[in-house]
């Protein structure tokens, strides 16, 4: 029997689907009613009827006041802001409407799964009182949709499982970045007993993805209006198109957008770029970056992180990434789409069957470091830059990282790499990644297994490593003697 993936973020609901036979899951597209597969958490009730997801998202700008977004990031037994002929939900009651007509769609396009994992919002698991709540409610949802649930897992464990993605030093501190609807969440997990455990979390309720796209919504909209006369607050219709267009924009990678607003007797339109964002809306990557230095200020002194990894949601929010690099040295990397689904269903296929007490079900905040995805071998490339003159008077005798000069001994050999590795240099490089020497032939600095062997390096080049879009640099310096004065 397939196993499922199931991860619960009200930012969107997502599926994997791993067969039984061992093959990687893989993501699953759940069309809702309207037929798009987005399942962002949003409901709107007409008072008679309660839409969901994607179709209740298109209502937001215009009929605010029916809808709730806040059901998965309250989930529990008080009172929504809905009502079905004249009864008040509960959060919980709309998460059970949302969870069904999910899994509804999901059989009619995969099938009934034999195993079930939810990779959850690492909110949920902050502390024992909210972890007990929000689980105990998890679990009575499973029961009454019959799930065969082996497992709830942090969803930001899962998502390093992921194969697909660019993968990390477990054997070094990693900080998960998330976002949701509501709000951000930073997980702190670290390395202990050969295992990858979640140590620290920090919900950032001021940096949710809901009040980023409106406030980007009213900050292109003024421009709109400044660039058009046309104000699209004039309707709210008009308003929901634009959210729309800025939504979509936030989601792709198009470098530029056109707004189109057509009213029937003319239509109206605006080009933006992407780097204008972030300077329209920089709040939740301040938030964010200062939630990173505030979570890490709770390491007691411990290592420092590795990496930093992103979901994919996250690294969509305009400038985060250059604010996290002003802040923190470590491999600032992005997980791939669905992430946390797909790991939960891979962790899911080797889980035992799902007990006969919904209580037992366990509940994972760590990992084995093994199941946690590597860096794949060979993924570093090195290569030398060129900029040095090539005369044997422009010899180096340093080599330069991050402004401090190291100087090049005097034996015929010099390693450069990652701690582990023991070098005379040692980089800021993950466990795992490959070493690089220099060797001295004819009193002039070669690079061993170089693109072009033999080939001697001059003050003024560069080695130049890259993994992905992650570089470190080395430049080769010449110091001169320093000068004899008269006597």
């Amino acid at each position: 029997m397939p196993t499922l993936g199931l991860e619960l973020s009200d930012a969107g609901l997502m599926a994997a689907l791993g067969p039984a036979d061992g093959i990687h899951p893989q993501p699953v597209l759940v069309p809702d009613r309207p037929g798009t597969p987005d399942w962002p958490g949003y409901a709107c009730s007409d008072g008679k009827t309660v839409t969901l997801g994607r179709a209740a998202e298109d209502l937001w700008f215009v009929h605010p006041r029916r809808i709730d977004l806040h059901f998965w990031a309250r989930l529990g037994h008080d009172p929504s802001a809905l009502q079905v002929n004249g009864k008040t939900l509960s959060s919980s009651e709309l998460a059970l409407m949302f969870l069904r007509e999910f899994l509804a769609r999901l059989e009619a396009v995969a099938g009934r799964p034999g195993r079930v994992v939810l990779a959850v919002p690492g909110a949920y698991l902050r502390d024992p009182t909210i972890e007990e709540e929000r689980i105990g409610l998890l679990l009575g949802l499973a029961h009454e949709l019959k799930l065969p649930l082996v497992a709830v897992v942090d969803a930001g464990l899962a998502a390093l499982r992921d194969p697909r993605g660019p993968g990390c030093d477990p054997s070094l501190p990693v900080v998960l970045v998330d976002a949701g609807l509501t709000g951000a969440d930073l997980s702190l997990l670290q390395p202990r007993a050969g295992r990858l455990a979640r140590t620290a979390h920090l919900h950032l309720p001021q940096a949710g993805l809901a009040a980023l796209r409106r406030q980007l919504t009213a900050a292109l909209g003024n421009r709109f209006l400044r660039h058009t006369a046309f104000d699209i607050l004039t309707d709210g219709r008009v308003e929901q198109a634009f959210f729309r267009q800025v939504h979509d924009f936030l989601q792709g990678d198009a470098p530029e957008q056109r707004f189109v607003i057509g009213t029937g007797a003319r239509t109206y339109e605006m080009n933006a770029k992407r780097e204008q964002l972030a300077a329209d809306a920089p709040g939740a990557a301040a938030a964010m970056a200062q939630g990173l230095q505030d979570l890490l200020a709770r390491r007691n002194g411990g290592p420092v992180p590795g990496t930093v990894a992103l979901t994919d949601r996250a690294a969509r929010i305009p400038g985060l990434e250059a604010r996290l690099r002003a802040v923190t040295s470590a491999r600032i990397l992005r997980l791939p789409p669905q992430a946390a689904a797909v790991g939960a269903a891979l962790l899911g296929q080797s889980a035992a069957d799902a007990p006969a007490d919904l209580a037992e079900v366990p509940v994972w905040t760590e990992l084995d470091l093994a199941t946690v995805t590597p860096i794949p071998a060979g993924s570093w490339r090195l290569r030398v830059a060129r900029g040095g003159t090539g005369t044997p008077e422009s010899a180096p005798t340093h080599l330069v990282l991050g402004g401090l000069a190291h100087p090049l001994p005097r034996q015929r050999r010099f390693t450069f790499g990652p701690p582990s590795a023991e070098p005379d240099l040692a980089l800021p490089l993950p466990a795992g990644s490959p070493a690089w020497t220099l060797v001295q032939e004819g009193g002039r600095w070669c690079l061993s297994g170089a693109e072009e062997p033999g080939t001697p390096l001059t003050a003024g080049d560069r080695l130049e490593l890259a993994i992905g879009e992650e570089k470190t640099e080395l430049l080769l310096v010449r110091c001169l003697p320093p000068a004899v004065g008269p006597a």
